[in-house]
């Protein structure tokens, strides 16, 4: 273990990142100072002493990880990325949650260098860094396997800050759980133990034994009180050791509780909830830097000595990256397939030819479009090793489950039905959807794989903060939720998605996509995959559909698109409808040309692709002169409006399900072809185009 050099610069450099805080905050109006001051020496000595980072290349591939769970301190990151080198400037720190800056109020991943993931609610950041730690192990496995534990390229280690905050959270329970079954030792956490929340103390709410919660998950546990001699002595010494420690257990992640003092040292308001989350003041910021020795009357004050000595962490760095290139170098010469495999994955880009591994599906046959789900993965599992996921103790439900392929688990915990090894590729999150959600966002920050993950739709609620931060970073995570409606039957309302759909197609970014039958399935799959700027969510059927004709690769690609035609190809009535539903509409369709209506039917998987085409296309499928029309779906109709216009129909479910057999429920709920030709005449009506007949004298 080399030994810490801490000189009198690295001291001043540390007072310099505390008045920083406070000048920032203090220029915004806003913010939280008090954890960056109190968190100013671990995080200069992660990135000064510990870390190994390139700031002059802030996607190094070898680089470690650095993740702040409790975004709330961005100054904390901010102001480390500015003394490292990363490009920001003392200008973006006075700039602080300012419109169009560099430092907004929480960082943000690909919106500041240096920012490995968008944190802000919290618990969600060490969920993350749990996702990060199981991806570098993967990549591991796929690119440099039968190398020993420490010489690879592509071994490095995640860091994490956390608050108490993100401890209470629930997700972290169930994050640091999994991360401890999976014997992460490339992970290491430090929970700033301070004791003071936006209500003051702690104490208030919170009394467990953090520590011992930690050790029994498994995890490598230490404690650093920098308060134990009754006087608050920041002994940056005893917390390095502790970081090496951490660094030195592979076997097990690593959590190492913090005592600090928040906002010290501020001699009024340390200590207080009230230097949590807002200004200091004016006459505090100039007592605290009295305290510190510096001059009250200048603000955002950086001595050049302090700056270019923090600087030299980029020289560091670029020793480091240099040295760590010679064995990547050797890796690449001894692993061409390997390195041109890891090449194609790092860019996001499909091998040539792979879409013909995609199943097709007879017509006129019947398939759960999960069960489509479970073939295509099949399908893809040889020909896309970058795809990888598992489901929340659902993967018999969600059939998410790659045949043939190992678990990713360490070997001494394999079972009977799930073999596998710590390079494995199926994902067991257990009945952890929360954590699942961000540790899905981890994966995909941490490189180029492309994971999914499976439970009910009606479980989505659980991962809904997981999903809309991953549509905020446009990270390429896909979603297998199965059960998409009351068409699950007996479990029941509690079970079964009503409102869900368009809860979810509110979250700006996110694909979601319902696809009518095992074709319309492959097809969803094969347009998902060739996004990589976004989430999508896969709706998926328990019960049977059948494969129906005319479904299309491209209409599907494109959200929308006609699937049956008038029979005089000058349609009246348009119905729309997703999933399970497009059945029923076809079915509608025949009762009303059988009325002498021509109808078409438009099948809509994914109304962001469609809205997303432009206008030409969507009036092909959409005409607006053909203003009769009705869409049908098994949830509210909410956002369907817009679709029907002012006389349009929409036949919905605006209740809870109930527990029956799946037929049952369709047609007690009126979820028929015959509502669907009464809805289509009812808006010929209110155009004035409903025709009568003569009933004689």
């Amino acid at each position: 273990m080399p030994a810490l050099e801490w000189t009198d610069l690295d001291k001043q450099a540390v007072d310099v990142v505390r008045a920083l805080a406070m000048d920032a905050v203090e220029k915004a109006g806003s913010g939280h100072p008090g954890t960056a001051m109190s968190l100013a020496p671990a995080a200069y000595l992660l990135f000064q002493r510990v870390m190994r980072h390139d700031p002059t290349d802030p996607g190094w591939l070898g680089r470690d990880r650095f993740v702040l769970s409790c975004g709330h301190s961005s100054l904390t990151l901010y102001i480390q990325l500015y003394l490292s080198g990363y490009g920001l400037t003392l200008d973006d720190l006075r700039r602080l949650r300012q419109w169009d800056s560099l430092t907004p109020g929480h960082p943000e991943h690909g919106h500041t260098a240096g920012v490995e993931t968008t944190t802000g609610p919290l618990g969600q950041g060490i969920a993350n860094a749990v996702g990060m730690a199981m991806a570098a192990r993967r990549e591991r496995g796929l690119f440099d396997p039968e190398a020993e534990d420490g010489t690879s390229p592509f071994d490095h280690n995640i860091w994490c800050i956390v608050s108490d905050g993100d401890i209470e959270e629930g997700i972290s329970h169930e994050a640091s759980s999994l991360a401890g079954h999976q014997k992460l030792g490339n992970l290491v956490v430090v929970y700033d133990d301070n004791h003071i929340s936006i209500e003051d103390d702690t104490q208030i709410a919170l009394s467990e034994d953090v520590v011992k919660r930690y050790e029994a998950y498994g995890w490598h546990t230490q404690s650093v009180d920098w308060t134990e001699s009754g006087e608050y002595v920041e002994d940056v010494q005893a917390l390095y050791d502790a970081l090496q420690a951490a660094r030195a257990e592979t076997d097990r992640p690593s959590f190492i509780r913090l005592r600090t003092i928040i906002g010290y040292p501020a001699p009024n308001k340390q200590n207080t909830g009230k230097i949590h989350g807002s200004a200091l003041g004016e006459a505090e910021v100039a007592a605290t830097k009295e305290v510190l020795g510096m001059d009250p009357a200048k603000t955002f004050d950086v001595p050049a000595a302090v700056l270019e000595h923090a600087r030299n962490v980029a020289q560091r760095g670029r020793a480091d990256h240099a040295e760590w290139e010679k064995s990547y170098a050797e890796w690449r010469l001894a692993n061409g397939e390997r390195a041109a495999e890891l090449d194609r994955i790092s860019r996001r880009e499909l091998p040539a030819g792979w879409a013909t591994a995609l199943p097709s599906f007879e017509k006129g046959s019947s398939v759960a479009t999960r069960k489509a789900s479970g073939e295509v993965l099949n399908a893809l599992a040889p020909v896309l090793p970058e795809l990888w996921g598992g489901s929340a103790d659902l993967a018999e439900s969600n059939l998410t489950t790659m045949k043939g392929e190992p678990s990713f688990i360490p070997e001494e915990f394999q079972t009977k039905d799930f073999k596998g090894n710590r390079f494995g590729r199926t994902l067991h999150f257990g009945i952890r959807e929360h954590a699942m959600g961000a540790i899905l966002n981890g994966i995909a920050l941490h490189g180029g794989t492309r994971p999914y993950g499976g439970t009910f739709l009606v479980f989505s609620d659980y991962m809904r903060p997981a999903v809309r931060l991953a549509a905020l970073m446009k990270l390429p995570v896909t979603y297998v939720w199965t059960h998409d409606s009351i068409g699950l039957g007996e479990d029941g309302p509690t079970h079964q998605p009503i409102e869900h759909l368009w809860a979810l197609r509110a979250i700006p970014g996110l694909d979601v996509v319902r696809p009518a039958d095992a074709n319309e399935t492959a097809y969803a799959w094969k347009a998902v995959l060739e996004h990589t700027d976004r989430p999508a969510a896969l709706a998926l059927t328990r019960q049977n559909l059948p494969v129906v004709e005319g479904t299309s690769a491209e209409g599907v690609a494109r959200g929308g698109y006609v699937l049956r035609e008038a029979s005089d190809g000058q349609p009246r009535v348009i119905v729309i409808a997703t999933g399970s539903e497009v059945e029923i509409a076809l079915n509608g369709r025949e009762l009303l040309e059988s009325q002498g209506i021509p109808t078409r039917v438009v099948s809509m998987p994914c109304v962001e692709w469609f809205n997303g085409q432009d206008t030409a296309y969507k009036q092909t499928v959409l005409p607006s002169s053909i203003r009769a029309r009705v869409a049908v779906e098994a949830g509210i109709a909410l956002g369907w409006h817009e679709y029907v216009g002012e006389c349009g129909e929409v036949v919905s479910l605006e209740h809870f399900g109930a527990s029956a057999p799946y037929k049952t429920l369709y047609e007690q709920f009126g979820l028929t072809a015959e509502r669907v030709a009464a809805a289509a005449r009812a808006s010929l009506a209110k155009l004035g185009q409903d025709k009568g007949e003569t009933t004689g004298n």
